[in-house]
């Protein structure tokens, strides 16, 4: 049997969840092996309905329909990690304010190697702030795996810094 591993992800309008079968070493890899991914027993909390529903049947989620995914499964092969320095990041992503720390190499600029990376871009420690049905909505995880594709803006910030920046000092502009 393969093997599966929860799949929280966040659409624009919506947050699916459900199992999806894992056919990479990590769910980043995996994320950024596929454009599109093989969720089963999903159920779905729309922003516009109150009630959640949920499907039985195995549904393929396009990767452009979501902004972000929490991290789930194995942390992959060890002897493949380098050195990093963590750096705080702040991203504006459709209805999303997601803070967490991108790992880059030591002295680089976040922000510049945030854009160099895959489209599915891992930040530890991450922090998820939305509104749902008139409700500010705070989720922290370990570790959220981002979009790149979807973002407005990033910034990097101070992991200190309380109050979420009104906007960037560069943009990360989507492609066309």
């Amino acid at each position: 049997m393969p093997d599966q591993v929860e799949f929280v992800a966040y659409g624009e309008d919506c947050i699916l969840s459900g199992r999806a079968v894992l056919d990479a070493a990590r769910l980043s890899d995996m994320l950024n092996d596929h454009d599109e991914y093989l969720v089963s027993g999903l159920a779905i909390q729309r922003f516009d309905e109150e009630a959640p529903f949920e499907l039985d049947d195995e549904i393929a989620v396009p990767r452009d329909e979501i902004y972000l995914v929490h991290a789930s499964g194995p942390r992959g092969d060890a002897s493949r990690r380098h050195r990093t320095a963590p750096q705080h990041l702040a991203i504006k992503m459709g209805p999303y304010k997601v803070r967490g720390f991108f790992h880059a190499l030591p002295g680089a600029d976040p922000v510049a190697a945030f854009r160099r990376r895959k489209v599915m871009v891992p930040l530890t420690q991450g922090r998820i702030e939305y509104t749902f049905h008139g409700e500010h909505r705070e989720t922290k995880v370990e570790t959220v795996i981002v979009n790149r594709e979807q973002i407005d803006w990033v910034e990097a910030v101070l992991p200190t810094q309380v109050e979420f920046p009104e906007g960037p000092k560069r943009l990360v502009s989507k492609p066309a």
